[in-house]
C-alpha cells in the first residue's frame, strides 16, 4: 500500500495534482481542502495516500493531512459510501465540521454535501458517532471560533467537562469574550463564565 508519496509537483488542479517521484508521475485524486495546501507547481510536495484497488481501477487519493486521511478511511468503511463520495465529502466540509455534525446529529449540514441525501446523512451520524474518540468530539464542538483563540477552546471543553452542554459552555464562553475582550487565560475565562 502507498501510504505517502514525495516529489516535485507537476500539476495541481481543485480535484487532481500529479506528483514526479522519481521519474514516475503519479495522478493523485484530492480534496478542495488539500487543493488550498499544495505548493506551487515546481516545488517539493509530500502528500499522505489512500491506494485504492478495484478489478477495473487503481487510484491514488492523497491528501495534506492525516486527519483529512483518517476521515476519508472512516467515510469508506460506511456502507455505500466509496471513495469518490468520500472525497466529496472533503470537499464540501471540512473534518472540524463533518465530526460537529456528527458528534451533533446535524443531518440537515451532511445532507448539504453534493451526493449525499437525507437517508446517506442519518446513516453517516449514526455510524461515525461512535468512531470519532470522546477527545475528537469535544474539539469539535469546541468550534472554529477558538481556533484564532485556543485558550477558549480549551475554557470551552472545561465547562464541557464538569457537565455543561456543549452549546451551553459555547454561550457561556461567548458572553464572556464580549463583556470581557481583555481576558486572555482559560482560567480567568471560566471563572467569569461560572459566575454569571
Amino acid at each position: 500500500m502507498i501510504t505517502f508519496l514525495r516529489g516535485n509537483l507537476v500539476e495541481k488542479q481543485p480535484t487532481r495534482s500529479v506528483l514526479d517521484v522519481g521519474g514516475v508521475g503519479y495522478e493523485v485524486l484530492i480534496p478542495l481542502s488539500s487543493y488550498d495546501r499544495l505548493p506551487m507547481v515546481g516545488e517539493s510536495c509530500f502528500i499522505h495516500t489512500i491506494d485504492h484497488v478495484r478489478e477495473d481501477k487503481h487510484q491514488l487519493f492523497g491528501f495534506m493531512t492525516e486527519i483529512e486521511r483518517d476521515m476519508f478511511i472512516l467515510m469508506c468503511g460506511i456502507t455505500g459510501i466509496g471513495p469518490k463520495l468520500a472525497l466529496s465529502a472533503l470537499s464540501g466540509l471540512s473534518v472540524r465540521d463533518i465530526k460537529t455534525a456528527v458528534v451533533e446529529g446535524d443531518v440537515k449540514r451532511i445532507s448539504s454535501i453534493s451526493g449525499i441525501g437525507k437517508k446517506m446523512a442519518e446513516r453517516i451520524v449514526v455510524e461515525l458517532r461512535h468512531k470519532i474518540s470522546a477527545g475528537d468530539a469535544l474539539e469539535a464542538v469546541a468550534g472554529a471560533d477558538a481556533d484564532a483563540r485556543p485558550y477558549l477552546r480549551d475554557a470551552i471543553l472545561a465547562l464541557v467537562a464538569l457537565g455543561y452542554k456543549q452549546d451551553k459552555a459555547r454561550d457561556m464562553i461567548s458572553k464572556v469574550t464580549v463583556s470581557h475582550a481583555a481576558v486572555s487565560s482559560v482560567e480567568e475565562v471560566i471563572k467569569l463564565a461560572l459566575s454569571k
